[in-house]
């Protein structure tokens, strides 16, 4: 990225420098959201191929959720593009050394192996669909007798999770004139946030839409999980307390890795400390601290411990705290990273 400043700002003869805006941060969380719920939904088939109960370690509707969330991200990149009738020449072309040719051809095959992980159990997800098209009943029933093919769709599922993933990191990382994305911790960061997002999303559907929900359906469950704290609450299943334990070293692992992307940066060189100021004093430090890292990493660390200790009842809260702040992790990267300069003068 080159950048060039003028005194004369005349927008029908100087370039204009396209600034990322609200659709870039809500494309990278719901990318890595639903990379990370790829990555557990995958290590489930791969638990059923080996003879466990499905009910128990893989989520009806998570494949067909994956489909839906990373079409809203979709969405929220195309309403970004300034040529927006052209987009389908991305997906004609493969450039190796483009990371965001490498983006779309995965986003490509992401979309394959979430719909070969829903024809699954598609017919048990959705009876009415199965009652109409018997012939999703025998495919899924095919897939389900052969562990081989289990096995297979559920190492794609992971592998593209894992791409995706570390994806959405390395598209800011190849950016070298935004010292803040200059960091090869970013990829690792944003998968790992990803899979924290993840088990807080597959969390919360089953919660949601588990076979004993409290009172009032969905909605009515919901409300009663975060505003009745106190009160009697279901019995977390099994299933939900393996989430929350790897969410809990999710949350732990992401917290290490953003301790270890400030060092970084204030090792490195000038403009790498200067960038990292932004969070540390600077117009992104309130959001970066008290949204990231207090609301979304250590208060659902420390509420799932509890949980866990059955010190305190389960509730949703902290599955939706997981959730802004892996939001709010991308929207402070993005925007901060856009701010952050090359020092002048000085080696890169």
């Amino acid at each position: 990225m080159l950048e060039f400043t003028t005194t004369r700002h005349n927008p029908g003869v100087d370039p204009q420098l396209h600034v990322w805006g609200w659709e870039i941060p809500i494309y990278l969380f719901f990318g890595g959201l639903v990379a990370g719920m790829m990555i557990l939904g995958g290590l489930a088939m791969l638990r059923v191929a080996r003879g466990d109960d499905p009910k128990r370690f893989f989520s009806l509707q998570a494949p067909l959720l994956g489909f839906v969330l990373i079409n809203l991200g979709m969405g929220a990149l195309f309403l970004d593009l300034a040529h927006k009738l052209y987009v389908w020449r991305v997906f004609l072309t493969f450039e190796p050394a483009s990371p965001m040719s490498w983006g779309s051809w995965v986003l490509i095959l992401v979309y394959g192996a979430l719909l070969l992980a829903a024809l699954v159990r598609l017919p048990e997800a959705w009876p009415a669909l199965g009652r109409r098209l018997p012939v999703l009943v025998r495919v899924s029933g095919a897939l389900l007798a052969r562990p081989a093919w289990l096995r297979a769709i559920g190492g794609v599922n992971i592998g593209l999770g894992v791409a995706l993933g570390i994806y959405t990191g390395i598209l800011l990382n190849t950016m070298v004139a935004r010292p803040l994305w200059n960091s090869a911790i970013l990829g690792p960061l944003f998968l790992v946030s990803g899979l924290s997002a993840g088990a807080a999303m597959l969390h919360l559907a089953s919660r949601l839409r588990g076979e004993s929900p409290p009172p009032g359906g969905l909605a009515g469950g919901a409300l009663a999980a975060l505003v009745q704290p106190l009160g009697a609450m279901h019995p977390e299943p099994a299933a939900g307390r393996g989430l929350t334990r790897a969410d809990l070293g999710f949350l732990a692992i992401e917290l290490v890795l953003i301790g270890l992307l400030l060092i970084n940066l204030l090792t490195s060189s000038a403009s790498h400390a200067a960038a990292a100021q932004l969070l540390l004093g600077g117009p992104y430090t309130l959001v970066f601290w008290l949204g990231v890292v207090g609301l979304g990493l250590v208060l659902p660390m420390a509420l799932q411990a509890l949980e866990l200790a059955h010190r305190i009842p389960h509730t949703l809260l902290p599955a939706l705290l997981v959730l802004a702040g892996g939001y709010l992790l991308r929207w402070v990267m993005v925007g901060a990273g856009q701010a952050s300069r090359l020092v002048p003068g000085t080696a890169f």
